[in-house]
C-alpha cells in the first residue's frame, strides 16, 4: 500500500468491483477506450491487473479516497501486453470516477506511482500513452514531466485501422531527468 496526501493506492477488494463496475460502464471515462465494459469484463480486468501484480510485483492499484474512504478508480504501472516500437517498457496510467476529475488526483497518484517505479523498482524510464484527442490525460502527462516527440507517435495495434481512436501519442520520463 502506498499513500499520498489525499490518496490509498492499495490492492484490490471485493468491495471495488461494484464501483469499479459502475465507472467502467460510464460513456464518458471510457469516451478515450474503444467500448464501455460490462460487469463481467470488469470483474475480469480486476483479475487481470491482480495476475500482473504477481508476475511482475506491480500493477495498477485500486485507489481509494483518504478523507472519505471511498473508492475512485486506479492509478498504478503495467507492462503493455502489445507489441510497438517502445515495448517493452512500463506505463504508468489512471482510471477515474468521474466525480474526481479536475481535482489533481490523477497527478498526485500517478507522481507517486512514478516514484515507485523508480526508486523501488529501479526502472530507467516510464511511459504513458493515450489517444491523441484525449487532452485531459495529456495535460496529466505533461504536469508529471514527460516529455513528447511527435515521431513517438503510433496506431495502437489492438485497434482497427480505420478507428477514431487508433493514432496514440506516447510520453516518456527517464529516471535521470530534471
Amino acid at each position: 500500500m502506498l499513500q499520498t496526501e489525499r490518496l490509498i493506492l492499495r490492492g484490490w477488494q471485493p468491495s471495488d468491483l461494484a464501483p469499479f463496475a459502475q465507472m467502467n460502464a460510464d460513456a464518458e471515462v471510457m469516451q478515450y477506450f474503444p467500448a464501455t465494459l460490462s460487469w463481467q469484463e470488469s470483474e475480469a480486468l480486476i483479475e487481470r491487473i491482480k495476475n500482473h501484480h504477481q508476475v511482475h510485483g506491480f500493477s495498477l492499484w485500486a485507489i481509494e479516497e483518504r478523507a472519505t474512504g471511498a473508492f475512485m478508480g486506479f492509478i498504478g504501472l503495467t507492462v503493455p501486453t502489445f507489441q510497438a516500437h517502445f515495448t517493452p517498457a512500463v506505463e504508468v496510467g489512471w482510471r477515474l470516477a468521474r466525480a474526481f476529475w479536475g481535482k489533481g488526483y490523477a497527478t498526485e497518484g500517478a507522481r507517486k506511482a512514478i516514484s515507485y517505479g523508480f526508486e523501488v523498482i529501479g526502472l530507467t524510464e516510464i511511459v504513458s500513452f493515450t489517444a491523441q484527442s484525449n487532452l485531459r490525460s495529456i495535460a496529466v502527462m505533461k504536469r508529471l514531466g514527460m516529455t513528447y516527440q511527435e515521431a513517438d507517435d503510433f496506431d495502437h495495434p489492438s485497434l482497427p485501422s480505420d478507428h477514431p481512436l487508433q493514432r496514440h501519442v506516447l510520453y516518456r520520463l527517464n529516471r535521470n531527468q530534471p
